[in-house]
């Protein structure tokens, strides 16, 4: 910005090169002037001087011309003329009435007597009047000036004529030595004023310079200079100007700093992404959590169309996202996340009513979309699971109520079955309304110190009584523990974790083939107690995995159904353990089998802290 200015660009240039101009202008108009006026003045005085020495002899020749015939004519006339003689004068002749020469100064004695045949003394004879003339003399090339002047005696009759012709070239080279002083005189006047005007330039410059340095470091953001104030005249009071400029210049950066750092910071941590663009569509301002949300990187982003990077370029233009500005659902999902998003716009519209750019707020929705989506699930889900129990009750009461229980043998075992469906009802409504307190934070877990050890193998107990206590002819279940020999104490709820423990049993009996072995393990890591059952059933397709803690989700839905699972088990088994603070997971392989674990966490206690 600091761009090196030429010699002839600068203002101490120009501003010495006006006053030389000026001046020049000035001395060009005085000297013609003064020339002329000199010119003038000197001829006339030298004409007028002329004048003079003409009338003085005209007055001497008078009584002359009246006796030309006295005895000392000629040589009265020659004496006078002799006298008449100055150095400026080339030629005098005196001419008598009859156009006769009577006398002259150049010594040219063969002249007189003869007549003259100046045709400006004959018409001066005549006419009776002076004649003046100049010319150039072709000899010499100097300029002479003849001056004829009649002699008139006091009655009126012209005696003669007196013919002059002086050497006025004298009168020029005086006219030419003072020009040539003038012009001298102009060139130290021209000097001097070259020399005033570089001081006067310089001090006009030299604040403007300072300025055009304080004007650059404002534009490089650097406000704190300030420039010199060298009076009180216009200049002063610019350069008070440029420094009250500057520092409202810093004070208004400094608010629009404070304001950018503000909103910098409000679109940073705001949850929801924002993207601002210019005129044409182009992606001017985008914050963090857009670029999250959409996958981008801001090098990509800034520039690019809004269209291109919501991916709706072939839906609409962004004329019709500035006329309509409708609310748009947005799917960015791939393969490994789920992501919707609901794009709102709105212009950014200047007071005039012009149109500068367009702004997208972009709300994350996936969450809700799959509440709402889990919502809409569960109700089928319900509905379903309770339209089948209801739909065999009401099948088997009808069969009731047209006289099947008069038959002793049928009717009991319609009732069992209405029994049977009333107890799965009963306990998928139970179920359903557990989960309902927990997502409600109702369910206030009742922590204890508990060994797990003894809980786990409490619970492994009353299943191995319920296998022997089966009296079906198949060949029983097989479980077989692998614990730790140290006791872990743990601060849970019993009666919820004795729950989640039923529920994942209860699940590996009913999906393991007849004589399966169950294998439940119980180790310590440095933070956590890990649980696991693993039976070796038919396991749970890979991609079935990430579902099954989800309400009402069945691998084998006929199978579930048929004995007598509410699809709820595992989902509450999940809200149950992150209700301690654990994780729940599963590991499974098709025609392997299935292994529950169960993570809690587990500070462990030395002897001596329980004294």
């Amino acid at each position: 910005m600091n761009k090196r200015i030429k010699i002839f660009q600068s203002i101490h240039f120009k501003i010495v090169i006006v006053f030389v101009f000026l001046l020049i202008v000035a001395l060009e108009i005085i000297g013609a002037y003064f020339v002329g006026q000199l010119e003038t003045q000197m001829v006339d005085n030298f004409q007028e001087q002329m004048r003079l020495r003409v009338g003085f002899l005209d007055n001497n020749l008078q009584p002359l011309l009246k006796k030309p015939d006295s005895k000392n004519f000629e040589s009265d006339v020659r004496r006078l003329l002799t006298d008449f003689s100055a150095k400026n004068v080339i030629k005098a002749e005196v001419i008598d009435g009859k156009y006769y020469i009577v006398g002259t100064s150049d010594y040219q004695e063969n002249m007189v007597g003869r007549k003259s045949t100046d045709f400006d003394v004959k018409q001066a004879l005549l006419v009776g009047s002076e004649i003046t003339r100049q010319y150039s003399d072709e000899s010499t090339n100097e300029r002479v000036w003849k001056l004829v002047v009649p002699i008139i005696s006091d009655d009126n009759k012209v005696l003669g004529v007196i013919n002059l012709e002086s050497n006025i070239e004298s009168v020029y080279d005086q006219i030419n030595d003072i020009t040539l002083i003038f012009f001298r005189a102009s060139m130290i006047a021209a000097v001097v004023t070259v020399i005033l005007a570089l001081f006067i330039s310089r001090a006009i410059t030299k604040p403007i310079s300072e300025m055009k340095k304080q004007a650059i470091q404002m534009a490089e953001g650097d406000y704190s200079g300030q420039v010199k104030i060298y009076g009180q005249d216009e200049l002063g009071q610019l350069s008070l100007a440029v420094n009250n400029l500057s520092t409202k210049v810093e004070e208004a950066q400094e608010s629009t700093e404070a304001e950018r750092r503000r909103l910098d910071g409000v679109l940073a941590h705001m949850s929801d992404g924002v993207v601002a663009t210019d005129r044409r569509g182009k992606v001017v301002i985008i914050n963090e959590t857009a670029l999250d949300l959409l996958n981008l990187t801001q090098d990509y982003a800034l520039g690019h169309s809004i269209l291109e990077i919501l991916k709706i370029e072939h839906h609409f233009t962004f004329r019709q996202l500035l006329e309509t500005q409708e609310e748009l659902i947005l799917d960015f999902s791939t393969e490994e996340n789920e992501v919707t998003l609901r794009g709102e716009f709105s212009l950014i519209q200047r007071e005039t009513g012009f149109i500068s750019g367009l702004v997208c707020v972009l709300h994350d929705i996936t969450e809700q979309e799959k509440v709402e989506r889990e919502r809409r699930d569960f109700v089928s889900n319900v509905s379903h699971e309770l339209r089948t129990p209801l739909t065999s009750m009401r099948s088997y009461l009808e069969a009731l109520n047209d006289g099947a229980w008069k038959d002793p043998e049928i009717a009991p075992k319609f009732l069992a079955v209405t029994q049977e469906e009333t107890d799965r009802m009963i306990r998928m409504i139970s179920d359903l309304l557990n989960l309902s307190r927990m997502d409600a934070g109702k369910d206030v877990l009742s922590l204890e110190y508990v060994n797990i050890n003894e809980l786990f193998s409490h619970v492994l107990n009353r299943f191995d009584m319920m296998i022997q206590s089966n009296d079906k002819p198949e060949k029983p279940f097989v479980i077989k523990r692998e614990f730790t020999k140290r006791d872990l104490w743990v601060e849970v709820d019993a009666d919820k974790m004795i729950q989640v423990m039923d529920n994942i049993m209860n699940n590996a009996i009913k999906y393991s083939p007849a004589g399966g072995t169950i294998t439940c393990r119980l180790v310590e890591t440095h933070n956590s107690v890990v649980l696991s059952i693993a039976d070796e059933g038919l396991g749970v397709p890979k991609k079935d995995i990430p579902h099954v803690f989800d309400r009402f989700f069945r691998v084998d839905k006929a199978r579930a159904r048929s004995m007598g699972g509410t699809g709820l088990g595992l989902a509450i088994s999940k809200e149950v353990v992150q209700k301690h603070g654990g994780k729940i997971w599963l590991e499974s392989a098709e025609n392997v089998g299935s292994t529950f674990f169960i993570a809690l966490p587990y500070v462990p206690y030395e002897e001596d802290e329980w004294e």
